[in-house]
């Protein structure tokens, strides 16, 4: 059908007689001579149909509209001088046609291709036609780079790629599961996997060694900008290994991936602990791009003046004074701007925004006359002011203070400019709590397979577990721990968790079964694909690195998925639908 793709073809080519394939990108008719940017996957190149050259394919161009597919056999020459297209790769030669034929027509589309201000909903419906703009092509070329640089690498350190089961036991780990009904076990349902986690953990119990998968997961959860129902992930599991191990594996396949998309980064990666983390950038995924690190302030109010500061100052367990500073804050800053920011922090549970301004004769502000001389020199030093800074307070309950503190640095990052959107900054998150408490229960901050560093600690909210996140540029790109591998650790985290044995037996009487008979030390990582490709390309939403994504109610706008069944697949799986109670 073709002899080249567009983007072939160049200076070189002069007089050669091709045949080129594509859609119509655009039309124009100059007196008498028609214009057509023919456009493939590789890029667009002109079609000159003149009545002097040849008449029958002059007469098919008068019929041509945009999005008609092509075929055209023409030579290659150089554009007229000064009529070269620079945005164009093929932008100082193009085709005088020949023959003109018309593949196919289309119709009047219902946006324009590469139209930016379409309504999002309408470019999902059509989504084959917005994957047609040049862009999309290239993310998704980069995609597929991604995807065989992490298998090439993975199987150059001895991994064997093995596929686990998509039907399988619905053994929630955090999120809903989505289930399927069984025709031939009636009442009983499949679900599919949230990950691999459990299987991957027993062909390691299986002698397998070292496992990886490009692997579809599936969560039934609130939807954001960086999730889906279906998504992606790179997991990974080895035997006989620590934590260096996996991260050394992980490391290397990062590496490879970047390096396959043309950038050089370095390892080994920065480190920090989970509890260093939420206490100096209030988030264990942090950005590290730019600086704005927190400071605690706490014991500089302990004799404050003023008794709500220094209430909160005399429980250090459960409150937080987190100082902020922002160098040349007091000069970029107005007033108008310190009440946004002021109103920003309330919406996440801040009382309000204190703040000092660094001036040429002092420190400023309105907390200075609850404080002592003394405190306010250490405040100075301890904050490292310079003329021009400005500090920012937060006061009360420790996770309240740490979240909106947290996302107080990110807004103040966004409106002064400081963050490098060509910079990448990869962090480990280290030394993460084993569990946390949710209004009185205690569940497993990660997996309940997750091996603790140790169990006898004073409670279980100092119990640390052998995990780890790899975040990049504030986004968490994956994580992973040491897994459980001795059948006694593993019941006693589930008599902590509040699982009986009983119901431990029915959700994992498969794996309880399989530590019986000589599990090796093991662990693992995953990495989130389309996050990864996400900010690779420097999209905004995972939608765009997905080929068919669903939209934030969980929806294909496409093919109307979910949608109803008819009644007779509703009795073969013994199925009556409710209708919903109404409010």
């Amino acid at each position: 059908m073709r002899t080249h793709y567009n983007s072939e073809l160049d200076e070189k080519d002069i007089n050669k007689e091709v045949v080129l394939c594509g859609w119509a990108n655009s039309y124009r008719d100059h007196g008498g001579v028609i214009f057509i940017d023919l456009r493939d996957k590789s890029g667009l190149i002109q079609l000159v149909c003149d009545p002097a050259d040849s008449k029958s394919a002059h007469e098919v161009a008068t019929h041509v509209r945009d999005e008609f597919v092509l075929k055209a056999i023409g030579k290659v020459r150089l554009r007229g001088e000064g009529l070269e297209n620079p945005k164009l790769k093929t932008g100082k030669i193009e085709i005088v046609v020949d023959e003109l034929i018309i593949e196919n027509k289309s119709e009047p589309l219902p946006f324009v291709i590469n139209d930016d201000s379409v309504n999002e909903e309408i470019k999902l419906k059509y989504r084959y036609l917005d994957l047609r703009k040049p862009n999309s092509y290239e993310t998704f070329k980069l995609r597929s780079k991604v995807s065989m640089s992490i298998r090439n690498t993975l199987d150059k350190l001895g991994f064997l790629e093995v596929e686990t089961p998509i039907l399988t036991k619905s053994t929630p780990e955090g999120a809903r599961d989505y289930l399927v009904p069984s025709r031939i076990h009636n009442g009983e349902f499949f679900a599919l996997p949230q990950s691999p986690q459990l299987f991957k953990q027993l062909l390691m119990i299986s002698g397998f060694d070292r496992y990886f998968q490009i692997a579809k997961c599936f969560r039934d959860e609130d939807l954001r900008a960086d999730r889906q129902p279906e998504f992606t992930q790179v997991d990974i599991e080895l035997s006989f290994c620590d934590q260096e191990d996996v991260i050394k594996v992980g490391e290397e396949v990062l590496k490879s991936a970047f390096s396959a998309c043309g950038f050089e980064i370095s390892t080994p990666f920065n480190r920090i602990s989970y509890r260093d983390a939420m206490e100096k950038y209030g988030s264990d995924k942090p950005d590290l791009r730019y600086d704005l690190a927190m400071v605690e302030v706490m014991d500089l109010f302990v004799d404050s003046t003023n008794e709500i500061f220094a209430s909160i100052a005399k429980n250090s367990h459960q409150n937080r004074i987190k100082a902020l500073k922002v160098p040349d804050g007091d000069n970029f800053f107005s007033r108008k701007m310190i009440k946004e920011l002021e109103s920003f922090v309330t919406k996440f549970g801040a009382k309000g925004l204190g703040y000092f301004q660094m001036k040429e004769d002092g420190l400023k502000g309105p907390l200075l006359k609850f404080m002592s001389k003394s405190a306010v020199n250490e405040l100075i030093q301890r904050c490292e002011l310079k003329v021009g800074d400005m500090v920012f307070f937060g006061a009360g309950d420790k996770k309240v203070v740490l979240d909106y503190m947290g996302r107080l640095r990110i807004e103040i990052a966004k409106r002064m400019n400081l963050i490098d959107e060509n910079r990448f900054e990869f962090v480990w998150v280290v030394d993460f709590p084993m569990f946390e408490i949710d209004q009185g229960t205690i569940k497993a901050l990660h997996h309940p397979f997750t091996m603790p560093k140790e169990l006898d600690k004073g409670s279980v909210e100092e119990i640390e577990s052998i995990a780890y996140d790899i975040v990049l540029n504030g986004v968490e790109l994956g994580g992973g721990s040491m897994r459980i591998h001795k059948l006694e650790i593993q019941k006693e985290i589930f008599k902590l968790l509040g699982i009986s044995e009983k119901e431990a037996n029915e959700k994992f009487e498969f794996l309880l079964d399989a530590l019986k008979f000589g599990a090796p030390p093991h662990g693992g990582i995953a990495f989130g694909l389309d996050r990864l490709v996400m900010l690779l390309t420097k999209n905004s939403s995972i939608r765009d690195v997905i080929a068919f994504p669903k939209t934030q109610r969980a929806q294909c706008l496409l093919t109307k998925a979910p949608s109803a069944v008819d009644n007779e697949q509703l009795k073969e799986l013994n199925i009556r639908i409710r209708e919903p109670k109404k409010l």
